[in-house]
């Protein structure tokens, strides 16, 4: 398994609501592809200060916790769209007490099944959150952000392999629509 498709500190990503997730891995089985895991439970921990300083700066602190894969990470998005960068890290709760002493908090808890595939330089990440439906991410991580807008197209392309079009573009983040339906109940 290589784990260079999760190094780089921009990232492209489209993120496409799904019709049909049958269909999609219906259409996925024809294509070559390699699975990294799959219908794994992720926790995600979303931090913020209690006036949601990081928020304000269009910037997530995510601790991620993945089961059965036990893979734990510290994630940081923002403040651009496409930065985001990740590490491994081996104690979740440690990671989660040094921020409460920094005056963090957990201010968002999302749930989700999500499934990995590696389709040539790309990853698709299949993703079902409870109550809001299932979305498919194709996205590719580098440290060149002279490539972006190449990637962009690529993944464009990739995606209507998948019979995914423009109409089916998500734009709003897991946290936006977590927080959406948070306050719809």
């Amino acid at each position: 398994m290589n784990n260079d498709h999760f190094k780089g500190k921009y990232e492209v990503e489209l993120k496409f609501r799904l019709q049909s997730k049958d269909e999609f891995l219906q259409i996925l089985a024809t294509i070559p592809h390699e699975a990294m895991l799959q219908d794994n439970i992720e926790l995600d921990e979303y931090f913020d200060t209690p006036e949601q300083t990081l928020k304000l700066q269009h910037k997530s602190l995510i601790i991620r916790e993945m089961q059965p894969s036990a893979i734990k990470l510290w994630i940081v998005k923002g403040p651009e769209v496409d930065c985001c960068q990740a590490t491994n890290i081996d104690d979740v709760q440690i990671a989660k007490d040094m921020l409460a002493t920094m005056g963090y908090k957990v201010f968002l808890s999302a749930r989700k099944i999500r499934s990995i595939f590696f389709v040539g330089q790309f990853h698709i990440t299949l993703d079902q959150l409870d109550g809001i439906g299932d979305f498919a991410e194709f996205a590719i991580m580098t440290d060149d952000q002279s490539l972006l807008a190449h990637y962009k197209r690529e993944l464009i392309q990739l995606a209507k392999r998948f019979n995914l079009s423009s109409e089916d573009l998500e734009h709003q983040s897991y946290r936006t629509l977590l927080t959406q339906y948070a306050y719809a109940d």
